[in-house]
């Protein structure tokens, strides 16, 4: 299985776990999520490895295989695009709802986009995919909805799993530039042009992604053995965009 940190406070569980080491890219789509295993690692019974497994299942985050257990979800390209859709709505609803950016929240933002900006240069890109789906967590934290920010985090999360199947090519300059221009109209206040920009980046990170390419099953033993990636091949019945 990949990298799960063993590491956990009062507040944060089996649950946040796995969803922090989906949103940080260390744990990948289709990744296995043994109970014996899991429940080694956070010195817990199975039972509540099983719980905790449920709990995720519910949100989108994981699936049972019966006879062959827990896996992290593998989103199919319909599921992709309804994921897209939600985000469109409610990050643009969020912005529309927002009536200020505090100083303090505007220091917030330019500080992530400053380490958007780092990771960029250094060319660093899982720290990229962590930072570029953070942003928008950011700005949901900004409004003082928890249950936005919940919301949001699963999207995101399924987002980057969505991102690690489907993107074939990573524009992070794109991305960043995309998101310095809803701070940069949330700076003046004009919260209507942030969430249409917000619609219009998203709508440009989706058309980024090749929702005609399928999962490779063996990608875990051919990177283990060094062998090239698979090549994609395009299904006659495959999605398209309009």
């Amino acid at each position: 299985m990949q990298d799960l940190s063993p590491q956990q406070n009062d507040q944060a569980g089996i649950d946040e776990a796995i969803v922090s080491g989906i949103l940080s890219a260390r744990i990948r789509p289709g990744t296995r999520l043994g109970e014996s295993e899991v429940a080694s690692l956070f010195s817990v019974s199975r039972t509540r490895v099983r719980e905790a497994m449920m709990r995720l299942e519910q949100r989108g985050i994981v699936k049972v295989s019966p006879r062959r257990g827990w896996f992290v979800v593998e989103p199919s390209a319909e599921e992709a695009m309804m994921v897209y859709a939600a985000r469109r709505v409610i990050e643009a609803g969020l912005l529309r709802s927002m009536e200020e950016l505090t100083t303090g929240g505007c220091d917030t933002l330019h500080a992530h986009l400053a380490e958007e900006k780092q990771a960029i240069a250094d060319g660093d890109r899982q720290r990229l995919t962590c930072l570029m789906g953070d942003f928008h967590i950011r700005i949901a934290e900004l409004s003082g909805n928890t249950i936005l920010v919940e919301i949001l985090r699963d999207l995101t999360a399924r987002t980057i799993l969505i991102s690690l199947l489907y993107q074939s090519d990573f524009h992070a300059m794109q991305s960043h530039l995309g998101h310095c221009r809803i701070v940069a109209a949330m700076e003046e206040g004009d919260f209507l042009k942030a969430a249409e920009l917000s619609v219009e980046h998203l709508d440009e990170v989706e058309t980024g992604l090749d929702l005609t390419r399928r999962p490779d099953p063996l990608a875990d033993l051919r990177r283990s053995l060094s062998l090239p990636p698979q090549t994609a091949a395009v299904s006659s019945n495959a999605p398209r965009k309009s």
